[in-house]
């Protein structure tokens, strides 16, 4: 490691301890001494001039905090002398010419992807089985169980057992020893070549609480979301389970899907359960229609597609005080080369923009995709209060133990995924991302209701930066994990993909690892490379009811 702390911008007044320091250290950083009067844990912070109470602390160029105490130089940051603080903001005040990076040694790449009669390409060609309301749940798992296995799709491992083989050579009259000494363990490779359908990646399941009781916005809202699954380009085809007496009706889902696709033509199958004959028979009818489905889906092939047909969803999770200066400012440039090569990014989880919410409505190309912004933020923010809460409540007590002791300091990390490109459209939950460059999407901070939403969204594929480690993933959109760290790289590495932490220890720098991450993107679209996330079954998906969610 080259340097023991860091200084994020160059108006800050703190600094970031990259390693354990001691009591009593003296710090040499840009030729001034600082004496450490207490010890600093690795990714907190010091300050830099001594704080008086009402003090405004500054990190990455903007104000996340305030000094509720005199706080001596050198001394470490905590939840005990800082509270949130972040700038009062507005709509748009003016925007600063971009400056695309280089894309040169990309501008000739493809992906092998799955194109679809919209125009868009998938990244995957996933069927999907999906419940119009939480009654039906039980029955799409059956049905799920009865497919998967037979078709050669496993879940969540990185083998399968083939007891088809055994029965074979039973029937086969087989001796035990002949039995013992058949070989039934099959690599992930072998389940792919003895798939039924080649071409079909998966059959996904979207379960979930909803479809009745609650408000009819709620399940209005739930349609809108399935409906931005079905729309998909990762998806294939869909068969969708109704009760029959719900709220989210099929005509809801239908129009939400024609809203999205005018000339919608995917293979999808509706069945109600009230006008069946039994539940056997139901799933009986699902089983076949869903067989069909597939082998009329297993006739799209993947074929080499431009990067400006990625649509990247970014995410962060189990966030820690590495994560803001690594990880995500990686995925920020990684960004920045996708949306100059034409493509699609999409930024969500509000509560985590809090603190540059100004610098993101300035980036905003229209007055009013600023004022949309700017809405939705303080609307989002209101409702929190409401009930008691606010955004300065999102960090969770992982984020406060390493480092992230405010919102706003948090967030103003969180926001570096985005990279530097202009705000070309703002969404609201559950709106698709139709223009290429920078989408800001309204979402939760909650790592899976996030991206729930991305997905919905249109995202192909996602980007989940981490610091602590965080199991999960989606169940359409191939998720790449991302450590803020080396040493949660060395640890959790049969879940993480990409280890940013070499940035911490100066092996890498931000744009380095931003193209390592692009080229990652690019094998995993094209199925070259599967995630861990996708590999062992990391299929979450909560639809946010859009209550107070931070």
């Amino acid at each position: 490691m080259k340097n023991k702390v860091l200084k994020v911008h160059k108006d800050d007044n703190v600094l970031v301890a990259l390693t354990n320091l001691k009591k009593g250290e003296v710090i040499s950083f840009e030729g001034i001494d600082y004496e450490l009067l207490e010890d600093i844990k690795q990714k907190h912070k010091f300050n830099t001039v001594a704080f008086e109470a009402g003090d405004i602390i500054v990190m990455y160029g903007v104000p996340v905090g305030k000094a509720v105490q005199s706080i001596s130089k050198g001394s470490m940051l905590t939840t005990f002398n800082v509270k949130h603080y972040a700038n009062e903001y507005g709509n748009k005040k003016e925007q600063k010419e971009w400056i695309a990076p280089d894309v040169s040694k990309f501008s000739s790449k493809t992906f092998n992807g799955f194109y679809r009669t919209d125009g868009k390409v998938g990244t995957a060609n996933y069927w999907l089985l999906i419940p119009l309301v939480f009654c039906e749940n039980r029955n799409i798992g059956a049905i799920a169980e009865i497919l998967s296995e037979e078709l050669g799709y496993s879940k969540g491992r990185d083998y399968n057992i083939n007891v088809k083989s055994l029965v074979d050579q039973y029937q086969s009259g087989a001796s035990i020893d002949d039995l013992v000494a058949e070989d039934i363990l099959m690599t992930p490779e072998q389940q792919k070549r003895n798939r039924v359908f080649p071409n079909i990646d998966g059959i996904k399941i979207l379960t979930h609480e909803g479809g009745c009781g609650g408000t009819r916005m709620d399940s209005e809202v739930l349609c809108s979301l399935l409906a931005g699954y079905i729309t998909n380009p990762n998806v294939a085809g869909a068969t969708i389970l109704s009760l029959g007496c719900q709220n989210a009706q099929p005509e809801i889902l239908e129009k939400e899907i024609t809203k999205r696709n005018p000339d919608f033509d995917k293979p999808v199958f509706l069945l109600e359960q009230q006008k069946s004959k039994s539940e056997a028979d139901l799933i009986a009818e699902a089983v076949k229609k869903t067989f069909t489905g597939l082998i009329e889906a297993n006739k799209n092939e993947r074929k080499p597609a431009p990067l400006s047909k990625l649509i990247v969803g970014l995410e962060c999770g189990g966030s820690d005080g590495f994560s803001g200066i690594s990880a995500n400012p990686a995925v920020g440039h990684a960004a920045d080369l996708v949306v100059a090569l034409g493509g699609t990014v999409i930024l969500s989880e509000f509560p985590e923009l809090c603190g540059v919410e100004q610098e993101l409505s300035d980036r905003c190309i229209t007055e009013e995709l600023s004022e949309k912004f700017t809405s939705l933020m303080t609307n989002y923010n209101k409702q929190a209060i409401a009930v008691g809460s606010g955004f300065d409540a999102n960090p969770s007590p992982g984020n406060i133990k390493d480092g992230l002791i405010t919102d706003a300091i948090k967030s103003a990390g969180a926001a570096k995924k985005g990279g530097t490109s202009p705000v070309m459209d703002v969404l609201d939950y559950t709106e698709t991302a139709e223009k290429p460059g920078l989408n800001l999407l309204c979402t939760p901070g909650n790592d899976v209701e996030s991206t729930t939403g991305l997905a919905g969204s249109g995202a192909n594929v996602i980007l989940f930066t981490t610091g602590l480690g965080t199991p999960t993933g989606n169940p359409i959109a191939p998720t790449i994990k991302i450590s803020s760290n080396t040493e949660l790289y060395n640890r959790m590495n049969d879940v993480i993909d990409v280890n940013a932490g070499t940035i911490i220890s100066g092996e890498d720098t931000i744009e380095t690892k931003g193209e390592e991450i692009l080229e990652k993107i690019i094998a995993i679209a094209s199925g070259e490379l599967v995630p861990h996330a996708v590999r062992l079954g990391q299929d979450d998906f909560i639809p946010w009811k859009r209550g107070v969610s931070l």
